[in-house]
């Protein structure tokens, strides 16, 4: 017990390993409120840098970085509606309006905190049932995968607002655009067209960069003339009982990330999706509704995606296997420093174990500080005219899309989803469902079609999994009673049977 208390501290009593953790989560913040510039891009880059480095200052480095650039997409996607990383889509949803009512310093002062109690929920899950979580994650198959993706597209009826058709459109199209290139099964051109630089599909940051930024500053041309809202930053810290009242709802949602971030190929983004549909389920009588400024909808998705950051190095520490595209590069990093990730480590090196736990919850610390700093001259960029606002959110755009690949096909395709996004704003779709299936999409159909290899293309076993496999049985009744409490979807049913 000394030994492991010494080991989670050691990032907490060597100066230079606070200093890493402490520059790690700030500049991660601030990379992860780019669009485009995502923490994975960010961490790849830096692990060239620390080859010759010693293995702790690596990982505080790293995990700084990964923890900041999580909580930082919540940044523009509460200020301008362009959500900074995936994981932030669903922070738009009521992020944004709070900002068009002059709410920022309280909107980013509490999703602030809320991260932060996310996070640490998520490591000390993390530090407690790490090994039992690893195990569970292992008892998936493709076809559980393919069920959790169909719990997933569920939430087109939470997203759609009042239209259930127009949120199914919507995320057909994204189901579309996220299944074209080269087929995954049998490296087939899929939707391609004969274009070759379509081969390697779309990536979702270029279709969420479009119809979330292009489109919104598209769209606030109509405003032009319109006065800017005046922001209230004067109460930032939010106030203890207004923590107190949106707790349950963090805690539940934060066990909601915690699980689906310890699935290998998961991560926020889904966790934040499925912690706002539950908070549209189970808050009842909020002060305003989701979509137009609730405070819950902004709760739920930030607790979900940092919970899923402690729950994405469960099945990286304890079984090798990346819990999302982060954790797959630091894996190459304990390799490169010569440590062999699985079940093995926490045997061998249980310091380095220790170690990141209490890293994780050293740079959660750093981000409650950092992220309540600033916030007034973030604020002052909603304020800005909107002949300068809308430039800037064009330039923001181009840059960002830019920076993934350093190709103008996909500035040219973002802008292209853009002007699409745009004319759907106008005619009343919600751009929440695209994502969800550009994002899905893919997932579901790899998911089916490896299940059903496995089967040999046997469409009564693989119903026959669905039902006498116990943790296939679980999720496919979760699908089945999410079908029938779907609201808008019961009352399609209800007028059919009239």
């Amino acid at each position: 017990m000394p030994e492991t208390v010494s080991y989670f501290l050691m990032a907490w009593t060597d100066p230079s390993l606070l200093l890493l953790t402490a520059a790690g989560t700030l500049a991660g913040i601030y990379v992860g409120a780019l669009p485009g510039l995502s923490v994975t891009m960010a961490t790849s880059i830096l692990i060239s840098f620390t080859f010759a480095w010693d293995i702790n200052q690596a990982l505080a480095l790293i995990v700084g970085i990964y923890c900041g650039g999580v909580y930082g997409g919540s940044r523009t996607a509460i200020l301008l509606n362009i959500p900074g990383a995936p994981s932030a889509v669903a922070t738009s949803f009521d992020g944004y309006p709070l900002a068009q009512r002059g709410e920022v310093g309280q909107a980013i002062g509490l999703s602030t905190v809320m991260s932060v109690i996310g996070g640490l929920i998520g490591v000390l899950v993390l530090a407690s049932v790490a090994p039992f979580l690893a195990e569970m994650s292992l008892q998936f198959a493709p076809r559980d995968y393919f069920l959790i993706a169909g719990l997933g597209l569920l939430l087109v009826g939470s997203l759609s607002a009042q239209s259930l058709a127009r949120g199914i459109f919507a995320a057909a199209l994204g189901g579309v655009i996220g299944l074209i290139g080269l087929d995954p099964v049998t490296a087939e051109p899929r939707f391609t067209l004969g274009f070759t630089n379509l081969m390697g599909g779309i990536h979702y940051v270029v279709v969420m960069i479009g119809m979330f930024g292009v489109a919104e500053a598209l769209f606030q041309l109509h405003q032009l003339n319109a006065e800017t809202v005046r922001q209230k930053v004067d109460r930032i810290v939010p106030s203890l009982n207004l923590v107190l009242k949106f707790l349950p709802l963090s805690i539940r949602t934060s066990i909601i990330g915690v699980i689906v971030g310890a699935l290998p190929g998961t991560g926020g983004d889904i966790a934040s999706l499925f912690a706002y549909d539950h908070a549209k389920r189970s808050v009842k009588n909020p002060a305003q509704p989701f979509g137009k400024g609730a405070y819950e909808g902004l709760v739920a998705p930030e607790t979900a995606n940092n919970a899923a950051v402690g729950g994405a190095y469960v099945p990286m520490l304890t079984l090798g296997m990346p819990g999302d595209a982060v954790t797959a590069i630091i894996i190459g990093a304990l390799v490169i420093h010569g440590l062999n990730p699985g079940p093995m480590l926490m045997i061998q090196t249980p310091h380095i174990f220790w170690f990141t736990v209490g890293n994780l919850v050293l740079a959660n610390l750093f981000l409650l500080i950092f992220g309540l700093t600033g916030i007034r001259i973030f604020a002052r960029i909603v304020e800005l005219p909107r002949a300068i606002l809308i430039p800037t959110i064009m330039v923001l755009c181009v840059v960002g899309t830019y920076s993934l690949n350093s190709s103008m096909t996909e500035v040219y395709w973002m802008l292209g989803f853009g002007l699409v996004g745009y004319f759907m704003k106008i005619y009343g779709f919600q751009m929440g469902p695209v994502i969800l299936g550009v994002i899905l999409g893919p997932l579901m159909d790899k998911s089916y079609r490896q299940a059903m290899s496995s089967v040999g293309n046997d469409g009564t076993a693989f119903l026959l999994d669905l039902v006498t496999n116990p943790l296939s049985l679980i999720l496919t009744s979760a699908v089945i009673l999410l079908l029938l409490s779907n609201t808008p979807l019961r009352r399609v049913l209800s007028r059919r049977s009239r």
